[in-house]
């Protein structure tokens, strides 16, 4: 194990981790390039195409309960969610952003399953495009490691 700046770097091995990613369809072409970097990490990582399932629904809200029935098939290693949430006029940004996060976070302890969040929460359009390939990446990594870390521990 080597360390970094940030502590120990540990290999992160995907062969036979069996993913599943849940992207928001709003805000699409934002969260299409979250996906498009987050599978592309995920196969750089070793995981097989044959055990990544990919769903779309329609917004942020939505997400966790896609999450949940995927939790609950216990089919998966690890899960990644993927959305968009870009500051508006009203109060509905923080609803969508604080009710989305909380229901991520929820599956993830209720199943004991990790969960990648990768759902962006930004004031503005320009910030998600800035973040939208290294966060999809990022989620990928996450998912991975996490899931190798909960294989170890059991």
């Amino acid at each position: 194990m080597q360390e970094s700046d940030k502590g120990p770097i540990t290999e992160i091995d995907g062969r036979n981790l069996r993913i599943g990613i849940v992207q928001a369809r709003f805000n699409a072409p934002i969260t299409q390039a979250l996906a498009q970097s987050c599978i592309a990490e995920l196969h750089e990582l070793g995981v097989a195409a044959k055990y990544i399932k990919h769903i779309t629904v329609p917004g942020a809200l939505e997400i966790p309960v896609a999450l949940l029935a995927m939790a609950d098939s216990e089919d998966y290693d690890a899960l990644i969610a993927l959305g968009c949430i870009i500051r508006g006029e009203t109060y509905h940004f923080e609803l969508v952003a604080n009710e989305s996060g909380a229901g991520v976070s929820r599956v993830s302890l209720d199943h004991q399953l990790p969960v990648a969040n990768a759902i962006l929460t930004v004031e503005n359009e320009a910030q998600a495009w800035a973040r939208a390939e290294e966060k999809g990446r990022d989620a990928a990594r996450v998912a991975v490691e996490m899931a190798n870390l909960m294989e170890d521990l059991s």
